[in-house]
C-alpha cells in the first residue's frame, strides 16, 4: 500500500467502453480486458469501487429527446447500468476477484440494495463494489452518480475512464488540433463547458476537493500507473 498514492478509488466506466468497436451491447473481449486491469489495481491492494454506465444498451437523455417521458427513459438507462455491472461482475468473479454490485434500485434478486456502511464494509474487505443503478433518480448522470459514490466511499480519487488520452480544448477524435490539458481546475472544466462531467458531478468534486484523473481505459495498466501517481491522463484539482 505504500506505493500507492491513492490507496482508494473510484473508476467512471461509459457503457461505451463495454462495447468495443461494435458501439453498442458488450463484447467480451472488452470486458475481459477492462478486467484484466481491475484485476491488477485490486491485486495492488487498492479498495476500488467501480460505476458503469449504459450507454451502450439505452441512453435516457437520448431516448427522452425522440420523445419518450424523460423520467422512464432515465429509469431505463439505470436498469441498462445494472445490466453491465453484472456483466462485470460476472468476469471479475471468474478471474478470482471478489466482487459486490450494488444498486440504488432495489432488485435483491440481482444485487444488494445500496447502503453506505454496507459499501464500506465491502471494501473493508477487499471486494471490488460495483455501484449500479446510478443515483436512483431520474435527471441525474451516472457521472453524479460516480462522484456521490466516490465521496460516499471516502475515495482519495476518481478516474474517468474514456477512449482519448485524457482532456482536449475540442473532440481530439473530430479535431486534429485539439490542445492536450495535462492539468486544470474544477473552474476550467466548468467555464470552459470542457467534456469531462457534467456541471453538476464536477461542482461536487469542487465542493469536496476531490481530484479526478481522465485517462485513457484502452492503454494496459494506466489505471495502476494513475494510482501510483505517475502522470497519466489529465489532472483536474
Amino acid at each position: 500500500m505504500s506505493e500507492l498514492r491513492y490507496p482508494r478509488a473510484l473508476v467512471k466506466l461509459s457503457g461505451e467502453s463495454l462495447a468495443g468497436e461494435r458501439g453498442f451491447g458488450i463484447e467480451p473481449r472488452v470486458v475481459e480486458q477492462l478486467t484484466r486491469e481491475v484485476g491488477a489495481v485490486h491485486g495492488a491492494g487498492v479498495r476500488l469501487g467501480l460505476v458503469v454506465g449504459g450507454g451502450n444498451i439505452v441512453r435516457g437523455a437520448v431516448a427522452s429527446q425522440q420523445g419518450m417521458d424523460r423520467v422512464s427513459a432515465d429509469y431505463m438507462g439505470m436498469l441498462a447500468t445494472v445490466i453491465n455491472a453484472l456483466a462485470l461482475q460476472d468476469a471479475l468473479e471468474r478471474s478470482g476477484v471478489d466482487t459486490r454490485v450494488m444498486t440504488a434500485i432495489r432488485m435483491e434478486q440481482l444485487a444488494e440494495p445500496y447502503i453506505r456502511r454496507r459499501a464500506l464494509r465491502h471494501l473493508e474487505k477487499g471486494r471490488v463494489v460495483i455501484f449500479a443503478g446510478g443515483t436512483g433518480n431520474p435527471y441525474f448522470s451516472t457521472d453524479t452518480a460516480a462522484v456521490l459514490r466516490a465521496i460516499e466511499m471516502e475515495a482519495d480519487v476518481i478516474l474517468k475512464a474514456t477512449r482519448v488520452d485524457g482532456v482536449y480544448t475540442s473532440d481530439p477524435e473530430q479535431d486534429p488540433d485539439a490542445e492536450f490539458l495535462p492539468e486544470l481546475t474544477y473552474r476550467d472544466v466548468i467555464n470552459n463547458e470542457l467534456q469531462v462531467m457534467d456541471a453538476a458531478a464536477m461542482s461536487l468534486c469542487r465542493e469536496n476537493d476531490l481530484p479526478v484523473i481522465v485517462l485513457n481505459i484502452r492503454k494496459p495498466g494506466a489505471i495502476l500507473a494513475a494510482l501510483r501517481g505517475e502522470r497519466i491522463g489529465s489532472l483536474v484539482t
